[in-house]
């Protein structure tokens, strides 16, 4: 294992576009410590968005988690390209010659997008426990470490997606057309919901049966958590809406997301076998 991820994390270091995109996925997730200082003062008007609680505990790991989530794509390219690079430099035909067969080449690629996601966990933990010391009001051992499965959730999105974009590298062979795909896979989601949701089924049935779509299940996996906010629910209240959104994340998302995500991989791992390299 310690292996093949050597060999992997090589060639994206020794890759400046990979290893730009890489520095920069972690950077912008600290720009999320920023949000603290953002002020505004207008009239009889201020806001302090540290103030309105989006750093306290445990709320923190629901919203930093979900705003890390938008930084993904980053990473996405990184993997897209990865794949890409062995076709195009001939670093795959070159491993397989080497000795590596091709169950240990796709291992080596999902040992990446695992260390990439667990990576990126440790990373918003670490942000959010320092951040949530600074600014929240409740620093109770209890509280600070309750609702961490929105940290798991993360984790298993991130897993999910880049293999979903692993996948895609391999079946397609150029990061451009990979990335073009997974936009179209997108879109026809969307069109495919609104088919169901419209000409086919009720509202009900067509978020069950989306909800087992690859990208939606992933999507899924994090609900927006700005409603949660006390003075968003307080405005609600005030003018008559009620809020029963369920927040919470469910043990049977992280199935679907798991299910294919093994799914992914055992596909890519076929395409490669079949092909002649």
């Amino acid at each position: 294992m310690k292996r093949l991820l050597s060999i992997e994390f090589q060639k994206i270091w020794k890759n400046r576009a990979s290893r730009v995109l890489t520095l920069t996925y972690f950077i912008l997730l600290s720009f999320i410590a920023l949000i603290a200082s953002i002020k505004f003062d207008i009239g009889n008007f201020k806001l302090h968005l540290a103030e309105m609680g989006i750093f306290n505990f445990p709320y923190i790991w629901h919203f930093n988690s979900y705003m890390a989530d938008y930084f993904k794509f980053f990473l996405a390219i990184v993997i897209v390209s990865m794949m890409a690079n062995e076709y195009s430099y001939g670093t795959l035909k070159q491993n397989l010659i080497d000795g590596m067969s091709k169950e240990e080449f796709i291992k080596s690629k999902f040992l990446t997008v695992v260390v990439f996601a667990l990576a990126s966990t440790v990373y918003v933990f670490v942000m959010s426990l320092i951040l949530g010391l600074c600014f929240s009001s409740y620093k109770e051992p209890g509280i600070i470490f309750s609702e961490m499965e929105y940290l798991l959730a993360f984790f298993v999105k991130l897993v999910g997606f880049f293999s979903f974009c692993l996948f895609l590298g391999i079946l397609v062979k150029r990061s451009a057309f990979a990335l073009g795909f997974l936009l179209v896979w997108y879109i026809g989601e969307g069109i495919a919901y609104g088919l169901m949701r419209w000409q086919i089924f009720n509202e009900k049935t067509a978020d069950t049966i989306a909800s087992f779509f690859p990208l939606q299940s992933i999507s899924n996996l994090l609900v927006e958590p700005f409603t949660r906010l006390s003075v968003i629910k307080t405005m609600q209240g005030q003018i008559g809406m009620n809020n029963v959104k369920d927040y919470g994340v469910h043990f049977w998302s992280i199935v679907i997301v798991l299910v294919w995500t093994v799914i992914f991989v055992l596909i890519s791992y076929k395409l490669l076998k079949k092909r002649d390299l």
